[in-house]
This record gives structure tokens, sequence and C-alpha cells, in this order.
């Protein structure tokens, strides 16, 4: 059973011990949320960004299976739940503050990582144009 800190009832530790310690301390936002960035393992594409509350993360690492919260459903979400394209968990890393995750995983089922069918949910440009309104997007696969 993984233990993953309650985020209502994390005591503070030192600086030293959440950069240079060796235990995994996240450090969930003010919502119990934490940012997640999630990349495929054999091309490094950056697939998707999403949160993790504190159960989500347990049923992560124990299951090595990606599981995520949604903020707009406000629930618990396996993703791939309904399509088969599950992710599983290769390696997760922590950053320096452990305030963020990072996943490397496998897409099951039809290796699309998006709702919309795309491989990655990052599948459109935005043209790099200071100050512009209403900047056009241009659809572009990774």
């Amino acid at each position: 059973m993984t233990d993953i800190p309650n985020p209502n009832t994390v005591s503070p530790t030192s600086t030293i011990e959440i950069e240079q310690g060796d235990r995994f301390l996240p450090k969930f936002d003010a919502n119990g949320l934490l940012p997640v960035i999630v990349t495929e393992a054999s091309s490094g594409t950056v697939l998707m960004f999403a949160y993790m509350n504190a159960e989500a993360l347990k049923l992560s690492l124990e299951t090595r299976i990606a599981h995520f919260w949604t903020r707009s459903r406000q629930r618990l979400w396996k993703k791939g739940e309904d399509s088969g394209n599950l992710l599983t968990i290769l390696d997760a890393r922590t950053d320096c503050d452990q305030d963020v995750l990072w996943l490397s995983v496998a897409i099951a089922g039809q290796g699309v990582a998006c709702h919309t069918g795309s491989h990655s949910c990052f599948y459109r440009k935005v043209a790099l144009s200071p100050g512009s309104q209403g900047t056009p997007l241009s659809r572009s696969e990774v």
C-alpha cells in the first residue's frame, strides 16, 4: 500500500528534506491538487496535463495506471476507462519542490491520449505574434 501524505494534515518539512531528501512528500495546492505532466515513454512527446488529488495519486502509484481528478466533473477519473487508451506508468518523477509530478507512460488501446482522438492533447500550435487578439491556431500533431 502506498503511503501518500494527506494534503490536509501534512506537517511542514524543511526545504532541505523536500529538495534533497529521499521521501516523496507531494505538495498539493490549496484545492488538494497536484499538477501532472504526462509524456509518452517511447517518444518523449508531451501527451497531456492534468491534476491528481491524494486518492488519484495513491491509485496511480499502486496500480501503475494513471488516475486523475477531473475538475470539471469533480470526480476521480481513470484515464482511458471508456476508450481503452489506458496510460501505464513506466516512470514517475517529481520536481525539486515536489509540487509537480511527471509521468512517463505507455498508451494502450488505439495509442491516443486525447479525448478528441489526437495522439496528444497538444495538437494545436499557437501563432507567435505578441499582443494580437484572437491569435490563430493551426493543427499540428506532435
